[in-house]
This record gives structure tokens, sequence and C-alpha cells, in this order.
């Protein structure tokens, strides 16, 4: 069995060779994780660290622990895609090879353990690759995380055999994970069927493939109704990121259906060129190549777009609901006074605190403020209590604490600097969309220091522009602040989905290499009735195009559909954020790839004499 399994591997590397650079991407991937994860459980905190410095380095550390347990979940999750991709495509072209070993007296359980022995192999190999990756990446994700301000200047991975152990079996498992659907499929294959090679053995649409296309896309349907029916920002962004798994999966599902429908795209651009229409019959005729290379696509496309969007309409909204929110003209770094041009400037000190109720802490800012300029320049109230009685020892709970449980009425201890005072709760404030401001107190509690800047509200018929030049216009004031916490998601988010656009790669070429096996007649053929070699080439690139910009359509109906819902919320299209410059990016990126795989398999397909590859078909 182990000698049967080596001659394939060897013989149909080229198959192979997707599936192995994916696990040995994923143990690595996981290694470093892992290796990571050790070394920041307990975090290493140096002597003489303030009780808020020691705050900031532990929350670091949580949000790298996230991003490296979301890394790992992912990496594992695409790795199983790829090699079941590979599987799959493989029992495909091997239908007559696993027939004649049916014809000649194989059982199933022979075909499942010999696919299952093949998948083992590979999984060793890839494992064996990916410890060596797993260090390049360790140092890599360590200087992603300082750069991002996750992990601190000091941090150090060391060597950790348990994380190497885990990585190494969690490679081999994923593999074996991979293959058992198509060692399913290729234990149910009828030996006199896939010889004749009937319709059912070509068959691509299987009952379950429409079962989960059909479920995912009438869910994502309903989903879209209601987020359009809700008309509200946080539930359009809720539902809309299970609109993004539904949509995705749907579309890559049914991607043997819809890409061949949308692949006529060429003979529209290029209608009557020889070279358009043999791409195009390509594309309607070879539906299994087809979706195998743009449902990764589909995935890719809906999840990074349609995450990118998410977040940055809701960094967006961010601003337009602090424009509306407040009533002021300006915004001024410094204090500002009130003058015969000035009717009301609130003045704005945020320091760092440490609150305490009961044995819990939490290390923040707190932003000192007078009660009676801040109401004038500002329409939110207070849901709770009053901000007319923020004066002496008292604090507010502003809009990032106000359900974290807070109670009218109740005392808490406030550390600002070396001063420590015991306060009252006498106002909470409603939840917004910007949770910075945690904290309110009276701006008599502030110590020295802090960063100040001041809401000026104009008096009518004056220009503000004119009364203090150089100031900032609330507008755009509010809009800065939704780019920066719109900065804050970007290192996380770009981290994860470059993880996803590299496993993508890998899937995406590998379903073009692994077609050529299957295209070497085909381009023979074509050679013999006329077609030169670069005409030949000519017709892999554009449909290898084609599928690209189907797939990356598709992949943007999905997205589209999760955003719908933010459009229909409250703020409506200005809080709509469509990411055109990434949507742009991995388009550009994804043609150059699939067209350079495409273009070199082409190439290499065609390197023999189409008589002589005819007659050894023959």
């Amino acid at each position: 069995m182990l000698r049967l399994s080596f001659g394939a591997i060897r013989d149909r590397w080229q198959l192979f060779a997707g599936a192995v650079v994916a696990v040995a991407l994923g143990v690595g991937l996981v290694q470093s994780g892992l290796q990571m994860l050790a070394a920041s459980d307990p975090p290493v905190l140096p002597p003489g660290l303030s009780a808020y410095d020691r705050a900031r380095v532990r929350e670091g550390y949580v949000g790298a622990a996230t991003l490296l347990g979301m890394s790992v979940m992912l990496a594992v999750f695409l790795t199983v895609f790829i090699v079941s991709t590979t599987f799959g495509f493989i029992v495909v072209q091997r239908r007559r090879e696993l027939g004649l070993l049916r014809l000649v007296g194989a059982q199933r359980g022979y075909l499942c353990l010999m696919l299952v022995c093949e998948a083992g192999l590979l999984g060793v190999l890839g494992t064996v690759l990916g410890v060596p990756i797993g260090l390049l990446a360790t140092w890599a994700q360590s200087a992603l995380m300082m750069r991002l301000g996750m992990l601190p200047s000091w941090f150090e991975a060391p060597w950790d055999q348990g994380a190497m152990w885990a990585a190494m079996l969690i490679g081999v498992g994923t593999a074996l994970t991979g293959v058992l659907a198509a060692a399913w499929r290729a234990s149910r294959i009828n030996a006199l069927e896939a010889l004749a090679e009937s319709r059912e053995a070509q068959r691509v649409m299987t009952v379950w493939r429409w079962f989960w296309g059909l479920s995912a896309a009438a869910g994502t349907v309903l989903m879209v109704i209601a987020a359009q029916a809700a008309r509200d920002l946080v539930a359009g962004l809720m539902i809309g990121l299970f609109v993004l798994i539904s949509g995705s999966v749907a579309l890559s599902q049914l991607s043997p259906i819809v890409v061949p429908i949308a692949g006529r795209l060429p003979a529209v651009v290029l209608r009557g060129h020889l070279v358009a229409d043999l791409a195009r019959a390509s594309v309607l005729h070879a539906v299994r190549r087809s979706a195998a290379t743009a449902a990764p696509l589909i995935v890719l496309v809906g999840l990074v777009v349609g995450l990118w969007g998410i977040f940055g309409s809701q960094a967006k909204a961010v601003g337009v609901e602090q424009e509306r929110l407040i009533t002021a003209d300006l915004v001024v770094d410094g204090p500002v006074a009130v003058g015969p041009t000035i009717t009301a400037a609130s003045v704005q000190t945020a320091v760092p605190v440490v609150v305490t109720r009961g044995k819990k802490t939490v290390y923040s800012e707190a932003v000192g403020i007078d009660p009676v300029a801040y109401q004038q320049t500002h329409r939110l109230r207070p849901r709770k209590g009053s901000l007319d009685k923020l004066t002496g020892r008292t604090i507010a709970i502003g809009p990032g604490m106000s359900a974290e449980g807070y109670k009218l009425g109740s005392t808490v201890t406030v550390a600002m600097g070396k001063k420590k005072v015991t306060a009252t709760v006498v106002a909470i404030m409603p939840e917004t969309l910007d949770v910075s401001e945690n904290f309110f107190v009276p701006r008599s509690m502030l110590p020295a220091g802090g960063r100040t800047e001041t809401l000026v509200k104009v008096a009518p018929g004056n220009d503000p522009e004119k009364i203090l030049p150089g100031a900032q216009t609330v507008g755009d004031w509010a809009a800065a602040r939704g780019e920066a916490q719109m900065r804050g998601n970007t290192g996380l988010f770009a981290a994860l989905m470059g993880l996803a656009g590299i496993f993508t790669a890998v899937a995406v070429v590998n379903a073009v290499i692994m077609s050529t096996a299957d295209r070497r007649r085909e381009f023979a053929l074509a050679r013999m009735a006329g077609l030169t070699r670069l005409q030949v080439i000519a017709v892999a690139l554009v449909e290898a195009a084609t599928v690209v910009v189907v797939g990356v359509l598709l992949g943007g109906l999905v997205a589209a559909a999760a955003l719908a819902g933010i459009a229909a919320g409250p703020y409506g299209l200005a809080a709509l954020a469509v990411p055109w410059r990434l949507l742009g990016l991995i388009l550009v990126l994804a043609l150059l790839v699939v067209g350079a795989a495409a273009a070199a398999t082409a190439h290499q397909a065609t390197k023999l004499r189409p008589v002589a590859l005819l007659a050894a078909r023959g």
C-alpha cells in the first residue's frame, strides 16, 4: 500500500505540490502561533513600570493572543480546504485508474486506504518542510506585532519543542482530514461507469453541493432582507458578518453553475475574436476547472472586501455620529476662553486614570470637563443622572463604559497621577459607536498635564475661519476620529487577510497547475486544428483572466450584500465605506498571479510536438 502511494505521489507530484505547500505553510504558522502564545503566558513585565503601563502592556498581550489564536484557526481551516480541494480534483483525474483497480478486484476500503496513505505521506512531507518555516514565521510575526504595538520591544519567543510537536500533529491531521471526503467519493466509483466516462462520472454538482449551496443562498437572502428591515447600524454590522460567511459558501458551492453563466464575458468584450470564442467555450465546457479556480477567489474577495467594508463603515459611522452629536463649530488644540465672538468653549483634558470598583480595576483615560460648557456644545445627555451634579469628588460614566454595570450613586476609587480619591457616580452616559471616552470628571480633579482640546461655538453672524484661523472644523475633527478607529483595526485586519491571501494564491495556482494534466491533449488537438503555440497560450490566458474577473465580481456581490444593511441604517450612505482600492488591488494581483500560472503551465504543456503527444496517448 505504501509503495503504491509513494509511486502515485512521485508520478503526479505536480498535482500534490500545492497541497504540500499549504500543509507546510499551515504547520509553520501553527508552530509560530503556539510558540508565541507559550512565550506570552504569563507576559514578561520588566520592573519599574507604572500600574497604567503594566495594564497597557497586558492589554497588548491579550490582543496579540487573540490575533495569534485567529491566525492558527484560519491556517488550519485553509489548509484543510486546499487539501480537500486537491484530493477532490485528483479523484476526478484518476477515475480511470481507480476504475481499473475496482475492475481487477480492489475493494472500496482499499481505495479509501490508498488515498489516506497518500494524504499521510503528503502531510509528513509538508510537516518536515513546515518546521523551518515556523522559525521564520515566529520572527516575522513577532516583528509585525511589535510594529503594531501589540507586543513590547523586549518580547522574545524562544524555541518551544511542545509547539513543534503540536504543529506537526496538526499538519498530518489536517492532511488526513482534508482527504476524507475525497476518499469516500473514490470508494463510490463504479468500475464500468468510470471506464465508460458516463455522464454520471462527469457530474460536478452533487446532491450535497446543491443542498449546501441553495441553503446558504436562501439564508443569505433572508439575512439581507432582515438587515434592510432593521434599519439599525449595529444590527446591519452584525448581520453583515454572517452574510459574508453564508454568501461566500453559497457562491463557492454553486460556482459550477454561476461561473459558466458569467463566463460569456470574453465573447462580449472581444466579440468574434477566435481566442475569445475558444476561451469562452473552454470556460463553459471545463466547469470543474473554472469552478475550482474561481471558488477561492469568491471566498477571498467576499471576506476581505466585505470585512474591510464593514470595519471601514463602522469607523466612518463613528465620525458621522460625532458630527451629529456636537453643536460646536471648531475644535482647537489647547484652551480657549469665551469672548464676544465665541458663545461657548468646552475645554476637555484627557489624562490616564485608574478606576477601582470593588475587586475590578480599569486602566483607562478620564476626560476633565466643565458640565455647563460641555452641554452647550454637545447633544449627548446622560441616560441616568445629570451632568449638572459633576462637581467636587464625582465621576460620570462615559459611553465606553456605560454597559459595564456601573450604578448611579455608587462609589469608585479614582487614581490620577499621585492623586487618589473616592468619587460618587452622578451620571451614566448612553452608549455610542465611539467608545474612546470612558469616564468624565470635573476639571478641578485633574492633575497637572494631560491632552487638552476645546470645542468652540462661534456667535451667529461670524465666520469661524476668521475667528480662529487654522482651527479644525467639527466635520474634519469627527472624520479624523473615525479614521483613528479604523487605523486601530487595520493592523489586525491586514495580518489576517494577508494570511488568507497567501493561502488563496496557493489554492488558485494549485487549481491551475492541476488542470494542466488534463489539457495536454486538448492543447495538442487545438494545434493540430491550426492554432499556433502562442494562440494556445493566449487562450489559456484569456480563460484564466475571465475566471478571475468572474470570481472577483461574484466575491464583490457577496461583499455588497453584507454592506446592504449598513446602507439602510440611520446614517445611510454617509456611513458606507466601499473599499474600491482594495478590490482593484485584489483584481490586479489575482490577474497577475493566475495569469502567470496559466501562461507558465500552458507553455510547459505545449513543449512537445502535438503529433508526438497524440501518438503517445493513442
